[in-house]
């Protein structure tokens, strides 16, 4: 097996990166560490929701006050309500939770050990954990949300306080907190909102080990250009330009940032697409608040807005064409069309009906045309969907199903161009969710045959291929390298910067060579160029 890349520099990074929005944060000075809870987001856009499969982006982070290196990074299923550290031993109590939007008040007791980093989650069942704290070195005050709001609407304004002792919380093991424990009777209590406190106790604690924090999430795209630099898209940043220094070159603000990168065939410019999600608007019955879309290209030189579309609704960025080819996200026509761009503005192009996260996503790189995956029923457009390509004329041809597999129906994801023939990713649906081995990466020639399959347990992230060698991320924060020719493994590691996991959100093989990743923490990994 190859050996595996290492990360040359790390761009955009900065103290408790890792933990992305932060929602609380503690510090405990007996043990020189400080803990903060926060949210990476979720892995979807309007425009792709595949990979958002099994992910979660709640962490739990600790840190050593002198110099702020992350120790240990927890993964949580729910939002962190709040944290305390154990008056003795190196232990760290966190509660989680949130409601289910439904019914239920769902969360965790966790308990992290500081010295070895194991995490032990010690309710029988899942309860939301509003607050804790430490009476002594056996007792730990929970306040717990009520189980669900069944026949009480004031469920979510109350809280049940107990009382859990243990002789020696080091030993607490699963699921051994017993119901019976958990008993108390309902009580007014406040759903307290600790984000504010946090951003100023994280940006004081920056300030003097001598850096600044700022919260930089999810780069959703990134590039490389031929003269070394690097362009990214992400939360915030419609697109920003990293000079081959490691030096921030410019920034062009977005209010939600973008999500796509095109770069022009000349190289001087780049198209992006900024996410515009639904907001609501007060009222007893909200409504959908209307706002303008945004599609622009941007010189790679000076970060010059050059040019805007206005669509009129949130597009996908459709690659493979001199100029850029639109696909309108939030449509239910039955005939919805591609809008294919000139210099005279946009026109309709080819039918390719309506559009939805999981099923139509198909972003293309290295594309030589611009490739779509369109129902062939108007009136069931997820249903029997084909890879379809966009002849230079504007009329658009149908390659070769998506599914390859009879009675499979599968997703959509990224891929890749790669000589005659389509690297693609995607998952295979199933009633009970994504199922072991329901994520693939294929290499299919342009008729539809498969060359090989490599089946995979996550989603996958982002893709891109050096000609032998395709690059495969994964949103467990895994990344893979396949052979191109038979799609055998040649390496495979889980990223980490100094010591601390991440995912990519997005890769990309730049002209020399270089592995790019975009991590979900709002960051830029570049690597060294394989042996």
């Amino acid at each position: 097996m190859t050996l595996v890349p290492t990360v040359r520099r790390v761009l955009g990074g900065g103290p408790f990166a890792e933990i992305g929005v932060p929602a609380l944060a503690v510090a405990d000075e007996r043990s020189g560490t400080v803990a903060v809870g926060g949210d990476l987001g979720i892995v979807q856009w309007s425009g792709s929701g595949t990979a958002d499969s099994r992910w979660t982006g709640h962490r739990i982070g600790v840190y050593a006050r002198d110099g702020l290196r992350c120790r240990h990074l927890v993964r949580s299923r729910y939002p962190v309500r709040s944290l305390a550290f154990h008056p003795v031993l190196p232990l760290l109590a966190v509660g989680t939770g949130r409601y289910d939007g439904g019914y239920s008040f769902d969360g965790e007791l966790l308990v992290v050990h500081l010295d070895s980093g194991d995490v032990v989650s010690a309710l029988p069942h899942p309860r939301e954990v509003l607050d804790l704290e430490w009476c002594s070195d056996t007792a730990l005050r929970l306040v717990l949300a009520p189980c669900d709001d069944w026949e009480n609407p004031r469920a979510p304004e109350q809280g049940h306080a107990v009382v859990v002792t243990r002789t020696d919380w080091g030993a607490v093991a699963r699921g051994t907190i017993s119901a019976d424990e958990l008993a108390a009777p309902a009580e007014p209590v406040v759903r307290k909102d600790h984000s504010v406190a946090a951003r100023r106790n994280l940006a004081d604690l920056a300030s003097s080990a001598g850096r600044q924090w700022c919260v930089r999430r999810r780069v959703w795209a990134v590039e490389g250009t031929e003269d070394g630099r690097v362009l990214a898209a992400l939360d915030g940043v419609l697109v920003e330009s990293w000079l081959p220094s490691g030096e921030l070159q410019w920034a062009v603000g977005d209010e939600e940032g973008g999500r796509q990168l095109v770069l022009a065939p000349d190289g001087a410019s780049v198209w992006t697409n900024a996410e515009r999600r639904r907001r609501r608007t007060g009222g007893s019955r909200e409504t959908s608040a209307p706002r303008v879309a945004r599609v622009a290209r941007v010189a790679v030189d000076t970060g010059q807005v050059l040019e805007t579309l206005s669509p009129g609704v949130c597009t996908a960025l459709v690659a493979g064409g001199q100029r850029p080819v639109l696909r309108p996200l939030h449509g239910r026509k039955r005939a919805e069309r591609l809008l294919m761009s000139d210099l005279d503005g946009l026109v309709n192009g080819p039918p390719v009906g309506s559009f939805d996260l999981f099923n139509h996503p198909f972003p293309v790189r290295r594309a030589s045309r611009p490739y779509v995956l369109v129902g062939t029923d108007p009136d069931a457009p997820h249903e029997d969907k084909w890879v379809t390509a966009l002849d230079a004329d504007g009329t658009s041809r149908r390659l070769f199903p998506h599914s390859w597999v009879p009675g499979e129906h599968h997703f959509g994801g990224p891929a890749v161009e790669c000589g005659q023939s389509l690297v693609h990713a995607g998952t295979v649906h199933h009633g009970h969710g994504l199922q072991p081995g329901g994520a693939y990466v294929v290499r299919r020639s342009l008729h539809g045959a498969v060359w090989w399959q490599h089946r995979t347990d996550h989603p996958v992230t982002a893709l891109d291929a050096d000609g032998d060698t395709v690059y495969v991320a994964y949103n467990s924060g895994a990344l893979t390298a396949l052979d191109a020719a038979d799609g055998s493994v040649r390496w495979h590691t889980e990223i980490e910067v100094d010591g601390a996991p991440t995912t990519a959100l997005s890769l990309a093989v730049t002209p020399r060579g270089h592995l790019l990743v975009g991590t979900v923490d709002g960051r830029i990994l570049e690597f060294w160029p394989r042996p």
